[in-house]
């Protein structure tokens, strides 16, 4: 099975600790994360991802804002330059230990954070990446290195 991400979700997963908008969004977001850890390929896609489906059935979801579709663009530039393969709708890949580490560090250091801004779980994101990502729930060692 695949992973349908959107590239801020790259992002978001990041320090995800099981926070989210809505009790079934952070059981949704829960599965998802266990599947990456099980070594699952991901692929990007534009609009809407798995990460999204709880929230579709909301009036006026915000995954289809400019906003969040913006925040895509944003991560996919970042992430192509920083793991030097393209980011875009269609790619698909598997997150090994190594880039998952080179993401945490960029992350941190704020080199990828450009899709970040305005975002409602900035204050989040910054004070776990700053202690060091405790509490984080994708955690995919043992999962096959990127090919």
């Amino acid at each position: 099975m695949t992973v349908n991400l959107r590239a801020h979700h790259l992002l978001c997963m990041l320090t995800y600790v099981g926070k989210g908008y809505t009790p079934a969004f952070t059981v949704n977001y829960d599965a998802i994360v266990q599947r990456l850890n099980g070594g699952e390929d991901i692929q990007i896609v534009d609009g809407p991802d798995d990460i999204c489906a709880p929230l579709l059935g909301e009036p006026d979801p915000h995954c289809w804002r400019d906003s969040v579709i913006e925040r895509d663009r944003q991560a996919a530039k970042a992430l192509t330059n920083l793991l030097a393969r393209s980011i875009r709708a269609g790619t698909r890949f598997r997150l090994g230990e190594a880039e998952l580490a080179m993401m945490r560090r960029a992350f941190a250091g704020r080199d990828i954070r450009q899709a970040c801004e305005g975002c409602e779980w900035s204050g989040l994101c910054t004070a776990i990446a700053g202690a060091d990502y405790p509490d984080v729930r994708l955690d995919i060692a043992g999962a096959q290195q990127a090919l």
